[in-house]
């Protein structure tokens, strides 16, 4: 699948870079970061110019995290309302997610972008809890820039060598999303634990 997706960038160019990079960043799973060192190295190679690719890579990567934003502070909070109760999901807690974007939790919008998995929950979480426009466009459009500015660059200085150095980058970032994660349980578990 992924080759396939990658034959599609190398063919259409910056409008599938852009489609891609949006759906992947809504759930859908595509090798995002692949696709955007892929675009580097096409760069590198002078098959796309060095700016439309930027531009394409940074407004697919903030629709799709724009719409994820919108989608949590609609219909997030109607399924919460709904069948949170199902997985526990109380307003206690979805107040605990609010308070914790307000006093840091919005660095994750910025940080998770380079985490696979939570970048595609972050922006849900912070429309459900309600995180102010402006302070989500700031951190999230932020992650953006610093995320594809990184995989751009990767594909573009290690040219030829850019599928061992996206590896290489891809299982860090893996490794740092499991450290992120369980961080941040560990954060929930001991504000319910002070409470109690």
């Amino acid at each position: 699948m992924a080759e396939t997706i990658l034959h599609w960038v190398e063919q259409y160019g910056y409008i599938m870079i852009f489609a891609m990079l949006m759906l992947g960043i809504l759930g859908v799973p595509v090798p995002a970061e692949t696709i955007v060192t892929f675009a580097g190295y096409l760069v590198y190679r002078g098959s796309l110019h060095l700016l439309p690719t930027f531009i394409a890579a940074v407004l697919g990567s903030m629709c799709g995290i724009s719409v994820s934003y919108a989608l949590g502070r609609t219909g997030g909070n109607y399924l919460v309302n709904k069948y949170g109760h199902l997985l526990h999901i109380t307003a206690g807690r979805i107040a605990g997610v609010h308070n914790w974007f307000d006093h840091g939790g919005r660095w994750a919008l910025l940080f998770g972008y380079f985490f696979p998995g939570i970048r595609h929950l972050t922006a849900l979480m912070a429309g459900v809890s309600k995180l102010r426009l402006p302070v989500f466009v700031l951190f999230a459009y932020t992650g953006v820039f610093i995320w594809t500015t990184t995989f751009i660059s990767v594909g573009y200085v290690f040219g030829e060598e850019w599928t061992t150095m996206s590896g290489k980058l891809q299982r860090s970032l893996a490794a740092g999303s499991g450290i992120f994660v369980v961080l941040l349980l560990l954060y929930f578990f001991f504000r319910t634990w002070k409470r109690k």
